[in-house]
């Protein structure tokens, strides 16, 4: 048997805000922007860089109970892990783009890791595995 996890969905208050967070700040590409008339909505998926696992979809909110979990899906705990080959060059890449590190860069077992916000609040770790984790980038 084979599975994966294609999208995590990520509440947002406006498709293009988000669009141009995620690739004009993380650098993410843009796999797709498509409206749905039916439903009056927009598919919009964002992806790491040279990504080829879960993508995000920037789901915007369409309900007044959807519109208080921006920025706060998972309660305040670092909700995404996004994995680097170079933390330093991103680290660095981000703090002149302007994201807010809430934890600064620390050396744990895993590897280095740091905190920051996205636009909305939601916390991630940006981190780069140990070469011997498991999901650690080999060359």
């Amino acid at each position: 048997m084979r599975q994966s996890i294609v999208h995590i969905a990520l509440v947002v208050r406006d498709y293009d805000e988000a669009i141009d967070f995620y690739t004009k700040k993380l650098n993410f590409d843009l796999v797709e922007d498509t409206y749905q008339p039916e439903q009056d909505k927009r598919w919009v998926v964002v992806s790491p860089p040279g990504s080829s696992g879960t993508t995000i979809l920037l789901a915007r909110a369409s309900k007044p109970i959807q519109e208080d979990f921006i920025g706060n899906q998972a309660g305040g705990r670092v909700f995404l892990f996004l994995n680097s080959d170079d933390f330093w060059r991103d680290y660095n890449d981000m703090i002149a783009k302007g994201i807010e590190f809430v934890r600064e860069p620390k050396e744990a077992d895993y590897g280095t890791v740091a905190v920051f916000k996205d636009l909305y609040g939601n916390l991630w770790d940006l981190l780069q595995l140990n070469s011997n984790h498991p999901l650690a980038f080999k060359d």
